[in-house]
């Protein structure tokens, strides 16, 4: 057996990560292990803490460390006001505008007749019982301007019909694009300008 046999190995799961390639993982490692006490360390430490505290919010979909995440319980937020996003980096780039004081939704994900991913895998009934329970008054469809983003918002919008305001985000979310890839600006002129479906 190697002694490069764990390098590698970290290396190869390094690799697995959004945005890291085989030599971008290796960088990454070898900066890692040259910065052990400053970075290496505290960074396994902190992962095995959140690996062990990590949960999904029971209420939204968030990523937290409690059953529910700080959003929900932050009672100055509008409680009759609900934007639902694909994932939670969707929910993240939203908060990072700071334009939004309303709730959260996570649908994780949109609906794919290629994919077979129909409502019930998607939190869309958890969705209408929310709507429901918690007197929503308008919910904002944040989706990607994706065909299954807009092919899940149409089957939101039939779902919720004459239970609420419907509107989506407007101008600066190009046709294709993702919110976790928008600049803070982008966001915060869509949300403004949200249209009513």
């Amino acid at each position: 057996m190697s002694d490069r046999d764990d390098i590698d190995a970290l290396i190869e799961l390094m690799a697995r990560l959004p945005g890291l390639g085989p030599r971008s993982a290796r960088r990454a490692v070898l900066h890692l292990v040259r910065k052990r006490g400053s970075l290496l360390t505290p960074l396994a430490e902190l992962t095995q803490k959140v690996a062990d505290s990590a949960r999904e919010c029971l209420n939204c979909g968030n990523v937290g460390t409690s059953d529910i995440c700080h959003i929900c319980r932050d009672e100055r937020r509008a409680t009759g006001l609900l934007c639902i996003v694909e994932d939670v980096a969707d929910l993240w780039a939203m908060e990072r505008s700071g334009q939004f004081i309303g709730r959260y939704h996570v649908l994780g994900g949109t609906l794919s007749a290629l994919g077979n991913v129909g409502p019930e895998e998607l939190r869309i009934p958890k969705l209408v019982e929310r709507v429901a329970a918690e007197e929503i008054t308008e919910v904002i469809l944040a989706l990607n301007a994706t065909i299954d983003g807009q092919t899940t918002a149409h089957y939101i919008a039939d779902a919720l019909e004459g239970r609420v305001t419907l509107s989506s985000l407007a101008q600066g979310v190009p046709i294709g694009g993702e919110l976790d890839y928008l600049d803070d600006g982008t966001i915060t002129a869509a949300l403004t300008a949200r249209k009513r479906l």
